[in-house]
């Protein structure tokens, strides 16, 4: 390990003691709120204002959590584990679908100027749109809350996949298609051995950006179509009035999010290269 790489570890470590710590300190409940209900405290019914949980309960709650993540206990009452594996399964479905028609759209859009410009208005106009605002519409036509929602996940990731990937084919170097020409290789050959290497790592930065948009957006969408998901466990909780719950659940999406992104990121240095 470099020592610029420990000197940022150490740095983290300290940013997130002091942090906790100043956290912890302007949160502890003064000694005549402790009587109150839990209910008390975050309505503000009583005298007192109501405080966010300091870290040490928030610790404490995620501990319990942790310690049995995949509990079933009825509709509106499941583990962190269970909740997270529908969020996971969601996203997932919803990126490959979108990467199966980016990956090969994009590569017919970056080889070729006329398609390029055909499609490039409606890609313009539909790229801006809220993925959110398809929801409403995608209920009305699939009918099912699920499937609705990795439609969401498939609107969202599809246009950070498609942009890159035609992007990344447009600007591989002409010398290379030029020798694979001059070696008589077939389009399909020239796609696979020589443009596909060389926009791999533009490839993986969208795809990289998709999963991120992706993870944001399940969360919202589970929060509107409810059931199960992270997002529906956050939105749950908070009616529940636990605000350890959501702040717990609100670690943990920034947690798979970072591994989500890790992940991504570990392949796109597979395919890295200097010329």
């Amino acid at each position: 390990m470099s020592k610029v790489n420990a000197r940022a570890i150490l740095l983290s470590l300290i940013i997130l003691v002091v942090a906790g710590g100043v956290w912890e300190a302007l949160n502890q409940p003064p000694a005549a709120t402790e009587a109150l209900t839990e209910y008390e405290l975050l309505l503000g019914t009583s005298d007192n204002e109501a405080r966010v949980p300091p870290p040490s309960q928030v610790l404490k709650h995620a501990w319990a959590e942790l310690s049995n993540p995949f509990y079933d206990a009825g509709p509106n009452d499941k583990g962190i584990g269970i909740q997270l594996a529908y969020s996971l399964y969601r996203v997932l479905a919803g990126y490959f679908a979108a990467a199966l028609i980016a990956i090969p759209l994009g590569f017919i859009i970056g080889m070729s100027p006329l398609i390029h410009k055909a499609l490039n208005p409606f890609i313009q106009v539909l790229r801006p749109i809220s993925p959110l605002a398809w929801m409403p519409l995608a209920l009305f036509i699939i009918k099912d809350s699920e499937q609705s929602a990795i439609f969401v996940i498939f609107i969202c990731s599809i246009w950070p996949m498609l942009i890159n990937t035609a992007f990344g084919v447009a600007n591989v170097r002409k010398d290379w298609v030029n020798v694979a020409r001059t070696h008589e290789l077939s389009q399909l050959k020239t796609a696979f051995l020589v443009i596909l290497p060389a926009a791999a790592p533009t490839i993986l930065t969208g795809m990289r950006i998709s999963i991120g948009i992706a993870w944001l957006v399940i969360v919202a969408a589970e929060m509107l179509v409810g059931g199960t998901g992270i997002g529906y466990y956050v939105w749950n909780e908070w009616n529940n009035l636990d605000l350890n719950s959501v702040i717990f659940s609100i670690l943990m999406i920034g947690i798979v999010g970072m591994l989500l992104d890790m992940a991504l990121g570990a392949v796109a240095k597979l395919v890295k290269y200097e010329e």
